[in-house]
This record gives C-alpha cells, sequence and structure tokens, in this order.
C-alpha cells in the first residue's frame, strides 16, 4: 500500500533546531524544497493504493536514493546517515529522533523502479525543471563523450570460465539432484561435487595444457547432454555462452591439442558473475573491465540532458543518434548542434545528422601518412578520374561493396607505374608482382595492381567535413568540447566509475540517480541560490500541484 509523507510537523525535526548545514549546500538547498522535490503520488502506481501495510513513503526513498548517489554510499551506510547525520536529517526534513530503517528497503525500491520503468524518474523530473524555469530552450545543443566504467563482478580466465560453465550447464539440465546423477559421467559428476579450481602446478605449462584438454572435453561432453534441450530457456542460454567461450578462446594446436588463442576476441565472454561486462579500450593502453557510460550535455546550462551504460566494447559514433533522439523526445526540445570526439564524427552520423537537421561538430579520422593519404589523391567523380600525388592519373575503375554492402566505386594504378614511384613503399600495401614481400616466400595470391582508391558512398560529405575542419567557424565550436570532460569528471566524483551492481539495467539506474544529483546541485547553482524558483518549477510538473499554489505556500 501505498505510503506517504506527514504534512505533520514535528518539535524534533531538524530544522527546528539550531544547526551548522550551510544553506548553499545540496543538504540544506534541498531541505528548501522538500515538500515538492519528490511527490508520492508521481510513484502511486508502483502501489497497492488500498490493500497491505503503508510503505515506506516514496517521496522519502526517492530523496535517500539520490543522497545515496550523490554521497557515493552503500545501502548500510545510506541508513547510518539517516539515523545520526546532520546534514541528511535537515535535507529530507527528517526528524532528530529518527530510527531510520532495513537497508534492504532500499534493495526493495531500486527493484520497484525498475519493475515498473520508473528508472528515469529522478532525471526526467529535474530536467522538466529546467525546461519549466526556462533554463532550457526549444532548441538545444549537445556535447557527447563516453567515460569507462568499471564493472562489479569477477573477471574470469579461461579455465574457469570453462568449469564453471560446464557446472551451470549441468545444474540447467537438472543434474544438481543427486538422484539424477546416476548415468553422468564420472568427470562431469565432479563439477557438481566442487567448484575448486584443479589442484595442479598452475606454473607448469604441460599441466595447464593437459587441464585444459580436460575441460575442453568435459565441456563438449556437457553441450552433448544438453542438445535436444532447446526448449529450456536457461540450458539454451548457458549453453549458447559455454560454445562461446570454447569458440573465442581455444583453438586446435598444431598436434591437434587444445590450447589458448592468441589474441583477444572481440567480443569475449569474461564473467559469469555478470554476462554482460566485456573488454573496454580507449587507447592501446588504456583498458578496462566492465561497461561504458555514454553523456549527453547542454552547454550553456551544463546540465546533463541524457546518460546510458552501453557493452565496453560497443563503438561509440554508434550512440550519437540514438542519444540525439531520447533528448528530443524527453525534452520536448530540438537538438540543433552536437559536438564530439573522433570518434562521433563517422560520415554516417554526418549524413544522418544533416538529414535530421543537426549541425555535427567533430574531427575527422586523422591521417596516418597525409602524403599518401586518400585526401592527398585529386578525385573527379564527373570526369571518373584519380590522380596520384606524384602527378599519375587513372581512369581504372571497377565497382565493389562496402562494409554496409552498397555499391561504390574503386580505382586502381597500374602496378608498374607504382614500382617505379619514390613513394611506393609507403603508398602500396600488399605483396609485389614478383610474389615476394620483404623477403617473405612466394604467396599464392600476388598484388597485380598498384595503389587502389576506393570512394566512400558518401565522399563529398567526407571531403567537405575535412576541408570544414581547417575553418575559424569550426575551431570555435569545437572549442566548447572540453565542457562535457569536465562534467564526466564531476560525476567519477560521484563514484560513477566504479559500478555497483551487477546487470546493465541497475548500472543504468545508477548513472541515472547520480546524474539526477549532479543536476540538482547545477539548478540551483543557475537559479543563483533562489529556491523559490526551483520551487514553482517542482510544484508545476507534480501530480495536483500549480505554481500559483506553490506561490502561496
Amino acid at each position: 500500500m501505498l505510503g506517504r509523507q506527514k504534512p505533520q510537523r514535528s518539535l524534533f525535526e531538524a530544522e527546528v533546531w539550531p544547526h551548522r548545514v550551510a544553506e548553499d549546500s545540496i543538504y540544506g538547498r534541498m531541505a528548501a524544497v522538500r515538500d515538492v522535490l519528490f511527490v508520492d503520488d508521481d510513484l502511486a502506481e508502483m502501489y497497492c493504493v488500498e490493500n497491505g501495510r503503508p510503505s515506506l513513503p516514496p517521496s522519502l526513498m526517492s530523496g535517500v536514493l539520490l543522497l545515496q548517489f550523490h554521497d557515493g554510499v552503500g545501502d548500510e551506510e545510506a541508513v547510518d546517515r539517516l539515523r545520526y547525520d546532520l546534514r541528511w536529517k535537515v535535507g529530507l526534513g527528517l526528524p532528530l529522533d529518527y530510527t531510520g530503517f532495513d537497508p534492504s528497503s532500499l534493495v526493495v525500491y531500486r527493484k520497484r523502479l525498475l519493475k515498473h520503468g520508473q528508472e528515469r524518474y529522478a532525471f526526467d523530473r529535474f530536467l522538466k525543471v529546467a525546461r519549466t524555469a526556462g533554463f532550457l530552450p526549444d532548441k538545444i545543443r549537445q556535447l557527447v563523450d563516453t567515460t569507462p566504467m568499471k564493472g562489479a563482478g569477477a573477471v574470469q580466465d579461461t579455465y574457469t570460465l570453462l568449469r564453471k560453465g560446464i557446472r551451470r550447464l549441468l545444474k540447467a539440465m537438472g543434474f544438481a539432484v543427486p538422484e539424477k546423477r546416476r548415468g553422468l559421467q564420472a568427470n562431469l559428476q565432479r563439477y557438481l561435487e566442487s567448484d575448486k579450481k584443479a589442484a595442479i602446478d598452475w606454473a607448469d605449462p604441460q599441466a595447464r595444457a593437459k587441464e585444459l584438454g580436460a575441460l575442453v572435453r568435459d565441456a563438449e561432453a556437457s553441450l552433448d547432454l544438453a542438445t535436444g534441450r532447446a526448449d529450456d530457456d536457461e540450458v539454451r542460454a548457458t549453453g549458447w555462452l559455454l560454445t562461446k567461450i570454447l569458440g573465442d578462446d581455444v583453438v586446435a594446436g598444431e598436434d591437434g591439442q587444445a590450447k589458448l588463442g592468441e589474441g583477444v576476441a572481440k567480443d569475449r565472454f569474461i564473467s559469469w558473475t555478470d554476462p554482460e561486462v566485456r573488454h573496454g579500450r580507449k587507447s592501446s593502453s588504456g583498458r578496462w573491465n566492465g561497461d561504458k557510460i555514454e553523456v549527453a550535455e547542454e552547454p550553456v546550462t551544463e546540465l546533463i540532458t541524457e546518460v546510458d551504460v552501453v557493452a565496453a566494447n560497443a563503438g561509440d559514433g554508434k550512440s550519437l543518434i540514438p542519444m540525439i533522439e531520447s533528448v528530443e523526445e524527453h525534452l520536448e526540445v530540438n537538438v540543433e548542434q552536437a559536438t564530439g570526439d573522433t570518434a562521433f564524427g563517422g560520415v554516417e552520423n554526418r549524413v544522418e545528422c544533416a538529414n535530421r537537421g543537426v549541425d555535427l561538430v567533430a574531427p575527422v579520422a586523422p591521417l596516418r601518412d597525409p602524403e599518401v593519404d586518400k585526401s592527398a589523391f585529386q578525385i573527379d567523380e564527373a570526369a571518373g578520374t584519380v590522380t596520384c600525388p606524384q602527378g599519375q592519373t587513372t581512369k581504372q575503375s571497377r565497382e565493389v561493396r562496402d562494409e554496409a554492402g552498397r555499391k561504390v566505386k574503386q580505382f586502381w594504378f597500374d602496378l608498374d607505374k607504382c614500382t617505379a614511384c619514390p613513394l611506393f613503399a609507403r603508398c602500396v600495401q600488399g605483396p609485389k608482382r614478383d610474389g615476394k614481400c620483404d623477403g617473405k616466400p612466394e604467396r599464392k595470391h600476388e598484388r597485380k595492381v598498384g595503389r587502389t582508391i576506393t570512394l566512400n558512398y558518401h565522399e563529398c560529405t567526407l571531403r567537405d567535413a575535412r576541408k570544414r575542419q581547417g575553418t575559424a567557424e569550426y575551431r570555435e565550436k569545437y572549442r566548447e568540447r572540453p565542457k562535457v570532460e569536465r562534467k564526466i569528471a564531476e560525476l567519477m566524483e560521484h563514484g560513477l566509475r566504479q559500478a555497483r551492481y551487477v546487470g546493465r539495467k541497475k548500472k543504468r539506474l545508477q548513472a541515472l540517480w547520480t546524474t539526477a544529483a549532479v543536476n540538482l546541485k547545477r539548478l540551483f547553482k543557475l537559479a543563483k541560490g533562489d529556491a523559490t524558483r526551483i520551487k514553482v518549477a517542482l510544484g508545476t510538473i507534480s501530480t495536483g500541484r500549480s505554481a500559483v499554489a506553490m506561490m502561496n505556500a
């Protein structure tokens, strides 16, 4: 049953007694608007209105959740602060003798928010306040960027992944029950009896190789047992992941024995604790295990207009259009400009933004070798010619397909002319015509043409973007981009670098409520300490309240 905050004030309320909590702190400012900061009726759909015991008021729980993510504390510490921290008592309007509640109530409340799709409640509410108060206009600009989020689940090696995968698959098939193990191979029964690593000398390569071979054989035997049980969702999902581990991590050696493959598969599975986490990389040296946070910020107000958690190995540029669409949908605004780094400057994003009327300010990928890069070639699509930096011109071309399966034109130069060029070693990649390259033996597929130039499906768009990048107008617009990096740094100060939960839905809730706390602080700064302006906006968007009623309150 829905519980509500009691309007009756207590003699022991923290605000009644003299205190040292600063009025310009987040706690003091929350106290000034606490009666409308969150409204119980806004979340009434999450509760049974008539039956059961009254719940803890959702307005109170929302306030606790907001301060919990603002201060970066766990559930038990959050409840302790409710009991003993005067700042929390003032901010939430609690009496000095408030006894708190069990920390598990916060777990239940978060689950309830997720179940009813209300994880964006505080985040969207404060952005509506910004719109109502006039801080956000109808047309806005966006700064976008991403940052790593370290996972809370244990990252496991291949041996552990296989062992635990076999154990999970056997349990999913019902072999956890002792009576059902009859007839199960003895080597498979041991996975159900113990989940410990094998007692071998892990420093011995031969011992490791032997253990890997045994694990692979047992994994294949378990998958054979699972054949024909595709109607069971758990068996199917676990079997698929176990198959993926075998495919990503294990290869057959020259002797036919299983061995660990070299390199890392793009979408490698790394944890049974949190199956969604992946290896992420921002640079050749900056790798992490977990997820990735996407952030969009409005540069004038410095409010975060969108935040999301995606796979660590997801490309940054793919998130641009969905973020713009989400901002326009939730805020009812038009995004007229988006600014991001090179990852967001792909040609597909440029075309889509142009179609949507969005000015994309993002650099084109840097040139590895400007002297022989495609941009150094003179391309005349009307005449059907391409001229290289050394003055050689070709009309030879053919149609090929790009990564999206679209037909594009590819020009090539004669190998004889390219071989005589002083830039040949830098310009032409692959084996030479004589079948030898860098002293290596003759290859089956030798190169028969020189340099090739493949036109982009949107070649003109790419060329115009590179030309615009050198203008003063572009540099002036791009100068705003560091603002979003500073805002991300502020989010990290509130604990968003480390995931608190397992599962991307819960991590998204963490990101949204942390961002809501940061946005609330920014709203009070935009109002220049005038709590009345924020209070009126909160009252305007609240259920059953009006701006006039708030002014009279």
